[in-house]
């Protein structure tokens, strides 16, 4: 295939930052002179300073200040005046800067060659073998036949550029990212009830709640700054906790709710019956501002206390006594994550807490909301203008109107932009399986170990014809199943926008050149465009701010309108700013919540009540498989698949060495197992040998594994919730036993080998 010559001009540029000597603290494509920053200014002058950025871990979005030291960052501290941490931070923010020096950092292109192994090549030819792979792959097998898998931890530009350029440049149909993993349901569950996707809280509302409720939420490991918050409330509130385990989080509850997994739903319905009979329903707000609520108090009516206390396995008291505290509360809120989400009921269960915030009136004032605390650093964004199974600025493909605004908006002929909305995660899985899908770009994300299922993922990306991973380190699962490893950038080597769970847009900032010849993800998406030969449709994303800016007209006259947004300078000045922020009446406080008027986002301008018969565990256990599989995280110094903070020595000091399973005393003596002894635990799917950790916080039946050890997803369940379609992590049917000796001595083996 023909190469376009203004693709070798943008990789000469791209070449000559890389290889820059003068230090300089810029985007990846440089500022112009009038910029935010240092500018252009050689490191040789720039004095020692400081320089504040958000974090690119968790959802959170505190910001970190950078000490930097002849332009390059040396060292960081949370900053003190920003509005979501306010001084605060998490292990895995302090050690932000220790993971990017790590030495399995990937520094240039690496190519499989015909005999198997990788070779490192130039960005030239990477990129050369890339198009023309997926050229003849589409060529052959259609356009269908191409797909990739996004993320939530890359900036927002970045994220809006990938989602562009695959589907308007290079006719790829089917992308998704990784937030399917984590915020699908309650993505779902919001478009249903409000109308969109908005999260309508402030994490103020931590601090003004006079009773919290927390449905399958460990904020203390999970979100420890929103933790932090929530005890910083001068309200001495309730704090009621739903989950299976006593985590560190319902440790510290007024009242925990250890029910039965999976049984939050049938929970929820029957304190909402509760608070009907109490006379707790805020009858003016339910008839101003829904509908359907006569329809859920038919409905409710059957989830009794006694069937609730049958069904969850709690006490009908302790039922009682929490819809009696919220009952008696003036300011609710209603907070999940991913004991909610993931789940193969997770949008109704979500719908079940937004009920009870609607139905009580807990919603749009100070203290209240039904809150989904997102996941990723930047799944928000994600969620808005990723481009995956959502057209830009939170529209739908399907849409006619929608496509025809978005073409007009970045001057492309509306033919280029699919009719239709993307396969979802698991859907481009089983194309791979399929043989439908023979080409994959995946990006910033590490699936061979995170997806449910992982031994058979593992097996089906064998299946492909060209796997592309771009990625920050060649070690990952994932990277090392690629026929092409594309070299990124990290977090503090690049620029752009996150936005937090409280719709926060925050910016990311270039403190650090990354090594080799790696480049912002925004730059290799550029370069992609131009050797796929669609290079002249992007022509106006010349950068990332060039590309908020074109956000910004995406989002006008949305919900989640940004237009009010100067730049980036002006995100930098005001600590971060929430959307909806539009240019005709831009809100300047520096926290806002939503639906303050009533007016949700439905065309009647009503939220709807939205609710189901619960189901029941997709696998639930039997005589073979006896015990309930839980899965979480399991220390606030460890992230997701651990690519980054296995990394640093600090974080390996506050985790244990090796992967364990939590397990009931009363378990654990009739396995003949103690604390630290080897264990298997074995599912339909596969097989983990880990460590015992006997303890009474896990429920008699249940174990508990966290999420960030690889072989953990050997056991998940690949069982999916039918309208999000998320997988299902957080409950499977397992057996445990001692482990022998062989199989000790290669777990061992292999845990030195890592």
């Amino acid at each position: 295939m023909t190469i376009p010559s203004s693709a070798q001009a943008t990789l000469r540029r791209l070449m000559e930052l890389v290889h820059a000597k003068d230090g300089r603290l810029t985007r990846e494509l440089h500022r112009e002179p009038g910029g935010f920053g240092l500018g252009q200014v050689p490191a040789s002058r720039v004095p020692d300073a400081t320089t504040g950025l958000v974090c690119g871990f968790c959802s959170t979005g505190c910001n970190l200040t950078v000490h930097l030291r002849d332009g390059e960052a040396v060292n960081l501290s949370p900053t003190a005046d920003y509005p979501v941490n306010r001084g605060m931070a998490c292990p895995k923010g302090w050690e932000a800067l220790a993971v990017l020096g790590a030495p399995d950092r990937a520094v240039a292109p690496l190519l499989r060659d015909v005999d198997g192994r990788r070779r490192e090549v130039g960005w030239d030819e990477a990129m050369r073998t890339m198009a023309a792979r997926f050229h003849e792959i589409q060529a052959e097998h259609g356009p269908e036949s191409v797909a990739f898998l996004s993320t939530g931890q890359i900036a927002t530009e970045e994220m809006a550029l990938l989602g562009a350029v695959a589907k308007f440049g290079m006719g790829m149909i089917h992308g998704d990212g990784n937030t399917r993993q984590c915020m699908a349901s309650a993505v779902t569950a919001y478009k249903q009830s409000f109308g969109f996707d908005a999260p309508p809280y402030t994490y103020a509302d931590l601090e003004e709640s006079d009773c919290i409720v927390l449905i399958g939420a460990n904020p203390c490991i999970a979100h420890p700054v929103l933790w932090q918050r929530a005890t910083r409330n001068p309200h001495s509130p309730e704090i009621i906790v739903i989950d299976p385990r006593r985590t560190e989080t319902a440790m510290a509850a007024t009242l925990h709710l250890p029910a039965r997994p999976k049984s939050d739903l049938t929970l929820l319905y029957g304190i909402a019956q509760l608070l009907i009979e109490a006379g707790a329903v805020d009858r003016r707000f339910v008839e101003a501002h829904t509908t359907g609520f006569d329809e859920f108090k038919a409905f409710v009516r059957a989830f009794d206390v006694e069937r609730v206390a049958r069904e969850t396995g709690l006490p009908a008291d302790d039922v009682r006594a929490a819809a009696d505290r919220i009952a008696r509360s003036k300011r609710v809120s209603l907070w999940w994550t991913m004991g909610v989400n993931q789940s193969h009921q997770g949008v109704k269960t979500a719908q079940a807490a937004i009920n009870i915030a609607l139905m009580t009136g807990s919603i749009g004032r100070p203290g209240t909301g039904a809150n989904s605390i997102t996941g990723q650093c930047n799944a928000m964004g994600s969620r808005l203008f990723s481009n995956t199974t959502g057209l830009l600025g939170g529209r739908d493909f399907a849409d006619p109107d929608h496509r025809s605004e978005v073409a007009s908006i970045l001057g492309l002929p509306v033919e280029r932009i699919p009719s239709r909305p993307s396969w979802s995660y698991d859907q481009i899985i089983r194309g791979v399986r399929d043989g439908a899908i023979r080409g994959l770009w995946v990006v910033a994300t590490n699936p061979a170990h995170s997806w449910i299922d992982q031994e058979d993922l593992r097996h089906t990306l064998g299946k492909l014809d060209f796997l592309v991973v771009q990625d920050m380190y060649h070690s990952t699962e994932t990277a090392e199943l690629a026929d092409l490893l594309l070299p990124a950038a990290a977090w503090g080597e690049k620029e752009g926008t996150f936005i937090n769970s409280e719709r926060r847009v925050g910016l990311l900032k270039k403190v650090r050149r990354a090594p080799g010849m790696a480049l912002a993800d925004f730059s290799i998406f550029r370069l992609a465009a131009e050797y796929y030969g669609c290079g002249d449709l992007f022509a106006e994303w010349t950068s990332p701010e060039a590309a908020f800016q074109i956000l910004k007209r995406l989002s006008a006259g949305r919900p989640c309108d940004i237009s009010g947004i100067a730049d980036f300078r002006a995100i930098d000045e005001a600590g971060g700013v929430q959307w909806p922020y539009p240019a005709d009446a831009p809100n300047t406080a520096p926290e806002r919540r939503l639906f303050e008027d009533g007016r949700f986002c439905h065309a009647d301008g009503r939220a709807r009540f939205v609710f189901t018969e619960p189901r029941p565990l997709p696998e639930p256990t039997d005589e073979e498989f006896p015990y309930q599989l839980l899965t979480g995280r399991g220390s606030a110094a460890q992230w997701h698949t651990q690519t980054r903070t296995s990394k640093s020595d600090v974080l390996r000091k506050l985790y244990p060495r090796d992967p364990y399973v939590e397990i009931h005393p009363d378990d654990a003596k009739a396995l003949g197992a103690a604390s630290g002894d080897w264990t298997v635990v074995e599912s339909r799917r596969g097989s983990a040998t880990v460590r015992a950790f006997v303890t009474p916080t896990i429920a008699r039946g249940d174990l508990f594994m966290p999420m960030h050890d690889g072989s953990t997803n050997l056991l998940t369940l690949a069982t999916f919730d039918p309208e999000s379609r998320q997988p299902a992590y957080k409950a499977c049917a397992v057996r445990a036993r001692l482990a022998r000796g062989d199989e000790v001595r290669l777990n061992i083996n292999e845990s030195m080998s890592h």
